[in-house]
């Protein structure tokens, strides 16, 4: 199972001799024992005891000491205030929590309370890997995900919520397909309650999600107190309004409502109402599918190289992240899936619009996620300029397709769908045009950095921005008077300390400090090299200045916040625009990769048949024109409607044989990326596809182990090759490749053969087999919905050449040996294979003892006859009896240069 976030140890108990900071830190750390405290101090991020040992080694910073408690020195490592989002990255990606400790009042505040009193310090946030928000800590193009799991009498639920974005789905589903589920969302980390531990299936599902399970208590997970919990999350007396939740999913969200509640310290996120999605709906993809498949990530754990990264032509975040949902996540229902398949074509057919489209998106920002920090509190002006972007691009995006609006020509209706819900309702469109009015272009990232509201927004705040800004001139005229009155040269400073004075040097101060009680000048401090003065005048500016700075600061503090509750309180329209642009941008995208590569649109019907004309693998292909090579397409049938099948109606298992490198598993894989992406709402490449929507993907394709587990290779394409049997139906799509390879040669065809029958028989799911067991061949003469096809090969002078095609009927050689010589094997080998390779098959039906195969005889020249060097041919030339020293010398030198050294 996935490893839990490492806790460190737990927080020293406090005793009597405790500073009152300490004593701060350590209830502080009693509140988050399992996380790594930041404990605001100042401009830096103090961190003491274990977590500053953890923090030190886990991030390379210093670790040094302050003070002692107990009678031990108090370890203490640090970072900077500015700093600390790359730190926490680095944290988060260890698998550590981290929990932020605030300072919540300021240290004047704090002194009203008396001259020793500690300033307030709380514990805000807790920092995990599925409840990031920062952009910093994320990737803009993909998901960041918190599941939970609950099993409740044989169901089970997966809840999931994508905190930065503020969406919820909940979905129910058998416990034996839980893996699948959870795999297709990729969660970032995992709630799971503890007593689940204890279950093998659900066990085996988690080893797979690829996230970080967080154990919770059991208690949390109970339907009663869950429900509580999920209503006061959402603020709702009932549950009810969303939808029937059945008691698994109602208890995965009352653990999702209770960790959201521990982590974001009480701060309530803006989380749109739960999706229910049940299984049913679903193309159902176990984890080793998708990794065989490399649906979205390569088997190295990489975008670069899946399909997703290969048809990705969005251009906004948001966009990227929606195709990749559908990627992940497939639909069923064919009605669902030709409504997406209908928005591709018609932005497809209208090449003008679509460029207008995707060259207005790029204009817009992340909506979703800027509406989310804001609502959490974590935002900034920034943010409200990306709500203010995208806001301005819907109300763009109306005006574009007025014109498409034709009802014989106009758009399918889902991109009607996400236009109505770019129609800005009045309060959004008031918001819209309080920020266009009043937020600047390029607004700070920070509030508290002031700046951001435009002038004449707020006269209050034009009054004191004159007031402060003018004060400057009026500073500068007071140091020119001053130098005039005193004859030496002043320079107008500030320092927090003593707020403005004049300061010069010491030579120059002289004869004022002797002034007397007259002068105008007062001394305020004496340095090294620098004597510092003040005026009446200037001590009466100073104050005008300091509270007009101040005022300017709170009126647009005030400002932002009335801009973030607004944000927070139209949350839900904001994110509904979000998700139009996101769903806009990922048709367009479709629509572009299709013409880019000639696909077509795939017919679905609730059939069980499958038949591809000139089908392409998109990244193969990719790669081949890159290299400036041609891609060989394939058809494929399953249901006997296509030549490739030859005479056999209704065959619904393929036995695909061929030489290696002739390309069966590129041709396996490119028919199951097919499916994907058909049952995605998108093209497919291809002259044609017919496709009776599937249920269940499998894919048992190339080698791997699970050496962690104690799992070896042969071990796990059986574990793989038992799930595909238990679970695969007749609506499934199976792709086997070389099942049985890794143990003995009649072990390896009996479970091959046996296989094969059980998928035949009894699961009936389309199927392309492929193998180098040519016995499973004969199976086509046997079992009434069998086929065979080949990868076709050609020797040619010698060489052996791969046509990458498919043809009907079995191949009629391995061309094994020949494959051995085009990968380097010494040609000595080579020749020995094929003595060995011919002996076997001039005497097939006997059994050859191994001694009538002497394999090491390859030792043996006269078995392995190898032609002699130059260098061998003259020394066999030589007698060195009949040499004089002088001709053995010559002979040396004559042997060297023909060795060539």
């Amino acid at each position: 199972m996935n490893a839990p976030l490492k806790p460190p140890p737990k927080a020293e108990t406090v005793d009597t001799g405790t500073t009152p900071v300490m004593a701060q830190f350590l209830a502080a750390k009693a509140g988050a024992p399992d996380a790594i405290l930041f404990f605001r101090m100042g401009d830096f991020y103090e961190l003491f005891f274990k977590d500053a040992e953890i923090a030190s080694a886990a991030l390379g910073i210093t670790l040094t000491k302050r003070g002692k408690h107990q009678g031990e020195d108090i370890p203490m490592a640090g970072v900077p205030v500015h700093a600390l989002e790359g730190y926490l990255a680095r944290l988060i990606r260890q698998g550590f929590k981290a929990a932020i400790c605030e300072q919540v009042e300021a240290p004047a505040e704090a002194r009203k309370r008396g001259s020793k009193a500690v300033v307030k310090r709380e514990v805000v946030r807790v920092v995990t890997p599925g409840t990031l928000t920062e952009d910093t800590l994320l990737d803009a193009r993909g998901a960041n995900r918190l599941a939970a799991v609950s099993v409740r009498k044989g169901r089970a639920a997966v809840a999931v919520v994508e905190l930065s974005a503020g969406t919820v789905d909940a979905v129910a589903c058998d416990l034996a397909d839980l893996g699948a589920t959870l795999a297709a969302f990729r969660p970032s980390e995992v709630l799971v309650p503890d007593r689940l531990f204890s279950d093998p299936e659900a066990q085996s599902a988690l080893d797979g999600c690829g996230g970080v399970v967080q154990a919770l208590a059991q208690a949390l997970a109970e339907p009663v107190g869950a429900r509580v919990r999920v209503e006061r999350l959402y603020g709702v007396a009932s549950l009810d309004g969303f939808g029937a939740f059945e008691e698994a999913e109602v208890s995965a969200l009352g653990l999702v409502a209770a960790y959201l509640e521990t982590t974001q310290a009480g701060k309530i996120p803006a989380l749109a109402p739960p999706r229910r999605s049940g299984e049913a709906g679903f193309l159902a993809i176990d984890p080793a599918t998708r990794l065989s498949l490399e649906i979205d990530r390569t088997q190295r754990g990489e975008r670069d190289g899946s399909l997703l990264a290969c048809i990705d032509r969005t251009v906004t975040s948001g966009g990227a992240r929606a195709l990749a949902e559908r990627i992940a996540r497939p639909l069923r229902d064919v009605a669902t899936i030709n409504h997406g398949l209908d928005a591709v074509e018609w932005l497809l057919e209208r090449r003008d619009l679509r460029r207008d489209l995707r060259d207005a998106l790029k204009a817009s920002a992340d909506v979703a996620r800027a509406t989310s920090r804001l609502a959490l509190g974590r935002g900034g002006p920034r943010d409200l300029a990306a709500i203010r972007s995208g806001l301005t691009t819907a109300q763009g995006l109306a005006g574009l397709f007025a014109s498409a609006r034709d009802p014989l020509t106009g758009p399918s209706a889902r991109i009607t769908a996400c236009l109505d819900s770019l129609t800005l309702t009045p309060q959004v469109d008031h918001l819209l045009a309080g920020l266009v009015d009043g937020l600047v272009d390029e607004p700070s990232h920070l509030a508290r950095d002031g700046g951001f509201v435009r002038p004449d927004h707020r006269p209050e705040l034009d009054e004191a921005r004159r007031l402060r800004d003018d004060s400057r001139r009026v500073v500068a005229d007071l140091e020119a008077r001053a130098q005039r009155e005193a004859g030496v040269p002043f320079k107008v400073r500030h320092n927090a300390v003593l707020g403005y004075f004049l300061e010069t040097t010491a030579k120059h101060a002289e004869p004022l400090m002797r002034g007397g009680p007259d002068s105008p000048f007062i001394h305020r401090q004496t340095l090294a090299n620098q004597v510092r003065f003040t005026t009446v005048e200037l001590s009466e500016l100073d104050a005008k200045i300091s509270q007009a700075g101040h005022r300017a600061l709170a009126i647009e503090g005030e400002t932002f916040e009335t801009w973030r509750r607004t944000v927070q309180e139209l949350a839900q329209p904001l994110q509904a625009v979000a998700e139009a642009l996101a769903e806009l941008d990922a048709h367009a995208a479709l629509a572009e990769w299709a013409a880019e590569v000639g696909a077509v649109r795939p017919i679905l019907d609730d059939s069980t048949g499958f038949q591809v004309e000139g089908g392409r693998h998109p990244v193969v292909e990719a790669a081949v024109k890159a290299a400036g090579d041609p891609y060989t397409p394939n058809d494929c049938a399953l249901d006997g409607s296509d030549a490739t099948t030859g005479d056999r109606a209704g065959a619904r298992l393929s036995i695909v044989t061929g030489p290696n490198m002739a390309g069966k598993s590129t041709f396996l894989r490119q028919n199951a990326l097919l499916v994907v992406l058909a049952q995605a709402g998108a093209f497919v490449p291809a002259r044609s596809m017919r496709l009776g929507v599937v249920d269940r993907l499998f894919s048992r394709v190339g080698a791997g182990d699970d050496l962690a587990r104690g799992r070896s290779t042969f071990m796990m394409e059986m574990v793989e090759t038992a799930a595909i049997l238990t679970q695969a139906t007749d609506r499934s799509f199976v792709v086997l490749d070389e099942i049985g390879r890794g143990t003995a040669t009649y072990d390896g065809l009996a479970i091959a053969w046996a296989t094969a029958e059980a998928l035949h028989d009894h699961n009936r799911a389309r199927t392309l087999f492929a193998t180098h067991y040519h016995e499973l061949a004969r199976l086509e003469d046997r079992l009434d919905h069998v086929c065979n096809l080949s990868m076709r090969a050609r020797e040619w002078n010698g060489e052996l050449v791969f046509l990458h095609e498919a043809a009907p009927g079995a191949a009629d050689r391995s061309y094994g040996v020949q494959v051995a010589k085009l990968a380097g094997v010494p040609a000595a080998v080579v020749s020995r294979a094929r003595e060995v390779l011919d002996r076997l098959e001039t005497d097939k039906a006997a059994h050859v003892r191994l001694d009538d195969l002497p394999l090491f005889a390859i030792a043996d020249p006269a078995a392995a006859p190898i032609r002699a060097s130059a260098v061998d041919e003259a020394l066999i030339g030589i007698d060195p009896d009949s040499l004089s020293p002088r001709e053995a010398l010559e002979a040396l030198y004559r042997l060297k240069g023909l060795a060539g050294r």
